[in-house]
């Protein structure tokens, strides 16, 4: 149990001061009867908190699943690019959050984001073998001896070897659609595992992380508080 005042900072409402005066006004409702005392105590986890009618997650960790659009940055703070925290709906902000991982600028879909740092170690350090597969349109077919490559592990140029990889053909007519499953996340890593086989790629989409799928019901864009079905499938699963 907490003081109704500092969980509803810590949703996201507003600064202490703000949400202070808020509860003196009488917006303020837990399990449907009005609070107008700061020091009331209420539970993050069972209890319903609702702010002019609409509920607030006053959890004190928050995680959600983003489909991320292509020219938004994998940041917090950008001075260039609008941020994935920049096109959170307003709902779903609170000081804290960051992108668990990064997508480049030009790549589209699967995007966690939390303020939950052990969780974000967790789902991104290659001792833990958290599979992330993307689908990859490519200038080039993708042959026997490109997969091979890919199981093998991928050199770059300058010597660094990556963990070995899946690499299947996807359906077209002209083996330019490869799915790459990889359980590490170097820098631009899918582009420079093609591009040490002498193939371009011209679009990438990340569509899942372990079980966690995007499936079609979230459109680029767009976002939605993970549920604990949600987090635990994130560490379902690996190519090992």
């Amino acid at each position: 149990m907490e003081r109704i005042d500092k969980l509803l900072v810590q949703g996201g409402a507003g600064s202490r001061r703000d949400v202070q005066k808020i509860i003196r006004d009488g917006r303020v409702q837990i399990n449907g009867e009005i609070c107008k005392k700061p020091e009331t105590k209420a539970d993050e986890n069972s209890d319903v908190i609702t702010v002019d009618g609409q509920a607030v997650n006053c959890e004190k960790y928050i995680y959600i699943m983003m489909n991320k659009p292509a020219g938004v940055v994998s940041a917090t703070v950008d001075n260039r690019d609008k941020t994935v925290i920049d096109i959170l709906p307003r709902e779903m902000k609170r000081s804290g959050l960051f992108p668990a991982g990064r997508l480049d600028k030009d790549t589209e879909g699967l995007l966690i984001i939390t303020n939950d740092g052990v969780f974000a170690h967790r789902m991104l350090s290659p001792k833990k073998h958290v599979d992330k597969t993307y689908v990859a349109e490519l200038d080039k077919p993708i042959t026997e001896e490109t997969v091979k490559r890919f199981k093998d592990g991928i050199i770059f140029a300058d010597g660094t070897k990556c963990l070995p990889a899946k690499l299947e053909i996807g359906e077209s007519v002209d083996n330019k659609i490869g799915i790459v499953t990889i359980c590490e996340g170097k820098f631009h890593q899918v582009k420079k595992m093609f591009e040490a086989c002498g193939i371009k790629v011209v679009h990438l989409k990340r569509i899942s992380i372990g079980q966690l799928s995007l499936g079609s019901n979230l459109p680029i864009g767009s976002c939605k508080l993970m549920t604990n079905l949600d987090k635990k499938s994130v560490f379902i699963g690996n190519i090992h």
